[in-house]
């Protein structure tokens, strides 16, 4: 079931908590692929030093004030490519990085298969080049069920993970922020 704008417009630790064991799905070339969603992280508000609002509005992170529901993607390194979903209210800079998944009823490529990771794309980077995100999916527009959207598991059972909350990866520039476990992962 598609996910609908009210579930994003929520306090984004929380849409980070709830988003584990949703679905990614990308239409591509005619494909349907889709990934259940094992780790998060939450970005919230000019006061967290790890958010890129934390330097204001900028062209940048301008989508980071917008409608909750969207998709943020931008690069890091000059070769990865990052999707955050926008959350809370409108003009609230705030988003939840997805930062891994299970791919289901997919092939890996040989690349993924020789590190033995089977069906577990994990790391941000390397879930959005699988999924074929980029930056022209920046701004796309998750409740509408074209080209990128997420969809609540039905029939899945959630009871047997358990979620482990943890510091954000990656950010020891954040001062007392990099403490923060606003980090979210399936475990079983």
């Amino acid at each position: 079931m598609l996910i609908k704008r009210k579930f994003y417009n929520r306090n984004t630790i929380q849409v980070a908590k709830d988003l584990l064991g949703c679905f990614l799905v990308r239409e591509y070339n005619g494909k349907i692929i889709k990934a259940m969603i094992t780790e998060t992280e939450a970005y919230r508000g000019e006061y967290d030093l790890a958010c890129h609002a934390s330097k204001g509005r900028t062209k940048r992170t301008e989508i980071m004030y917008g409608e909750p529901g969207h998709a943020y993607v931008y690069m890091i390194y000059g070769m990865y490519y990052m999707l955050n979903v926008i959350t809370e209210e409108k003009d609230f800079p705030a988003a939840v990085l997805i930062r891994c998944v299970r791919v289901f009823g997919h092939p890996m490529s040989k690349e993924d298969s020789a590190r033995g990771t089977s069906d577990v794309l994990s790391g941000p980077g390397r879930l959005t080049k699988y999924l074929h995100i980029g930056k022209s999916l920046n701004g796309c527009d998750l409740t509408v069920g074209k080209k990128l959207w997420l969809e609540k598991s039905l029939g899945h059972s959630m009871s047997k993970w358990k979620v482990i909350k943890s510091p954000r990866v990656g950010i020891d520039y954040a001062r007392h922020c990099k403490s923060w476990k606003w980090n979210f992962k399936l475990k079983k």
